[in-house]
């Protein structure tokens, strides 16, 4: 199994960067995951989404519906991708410590 390093992190992850143990998921791993995904500053906009699907992965055992995070959150489609240009799901969910979504390529 690959293991993801920056700076003080290191984490387990799968082929595509995916955390292999979400309960280990912190700040700093945030920050750290958010790299890989070419973002420099997680604002409070990035965190927003973040914590949205930290919460509704710890109630429901999966992340959300990309209709649900949008309608819940107040964002658009087009703010998700600003925030994360990988998208909703490999980028944010990524970003948020959780497994890689089902259905997700």
């Amino acid at each position: 199994m690959p293991y993801f390093e920056w700076k003080d992190v290191r984490l387990e992850v799968d082929d595509e960067g995916f955390m292999q143990q979400p309960e280990l998921w912190n700040n700093n791993i945030a920050v750290a995951l958010a790299t890989t995904e070419h973002i420099s500053e997680l604002t409070p906009r990035h965190w927003k989404i973040i914590n949205y699907l930290r919460d509704y992965y710890k109630s429901n055992g999966l992340a959300p519906m990309i209709r649900k995070l949008c309608s819940d959150t107040g964002a658009s489609l087009r703010d998700i991708y600003d925030l994360f240009p990988s998208g909703p799901a490999r980028g944010a969910c990524k970003v948020a410590g959780l497994n890689k979504p089902v259905g997700c390529q």
